[in-house]
């Protein structure tokens, strides 16, 4: 039997330090990178240089799939994965929990009410504009035609 592992340990050093870097700033940002670079071209310009080099070369400065990742990552740790879900989640008190059950619903029957509103609104606008329509048509209709405009037989 052996009981050597099989996996090498983690050598921490300087490469694991700069991994751990480079997940700490795609985690904050593009904007984390900017300002990483910025203070080393303030501080230490070649590590200001090494930086611009390494967001040219990685594509991070034009990225934007990082970003979309990165936000995506943030609104599922703090609402829950969904945005919705996070109102309905239990807040573990029973009498704010029925409160906002309650307010929950009262928003959407005033929502359902108000729609309905709207509707009723656009149908009673489009009836009078309907209405309005036909009573010019009928008057139109029913004006007498000016002797000029008559045509007479055998003229055009």
């Amino acid at each position: 039997m052996n009981t050597a592992s099989t996996t090498a340990p983690s050598s921490g050093g300087f490469f694991s330090y700069l991994r751990r870097a480079e997940a700490w700033l795609d985690d904050k940002g593009r904007g984390a990178w900017i300002a990483a670079m910025v203070l080393g071209f303030i501080f230490v310009w070649p590590v200001g240089l090494a930086l611009l080099a390494y967001m040219i070369w990685s594509k991070r400065m034009f990225n934007r799939s990082s970003c979309a990742e990165r936000r995506a990552r943030h609104f599922e740790r703090h609402a829950g994965g969904h945005w919705g879900h996070a109102a309905m989640r239990p807040s573990g008190n029973a009498a704010f929990d029925a409160y906002k059950a309650d307010m929950l619903r009262r928003l959407e029957d005033e929502q359902t009410a108000f729609e309905s509103f709207l509707q009723r609104l656009r149908e009673a606008k489009d009836k009078s504009e309907f209405d309005s329509f036909m009573e010019d048509r009928a008057r139109a209709a029913s004006a007498p035609v000016p002797a000029a405009d008559v045509a007479r037989p055998g003229e055009y």
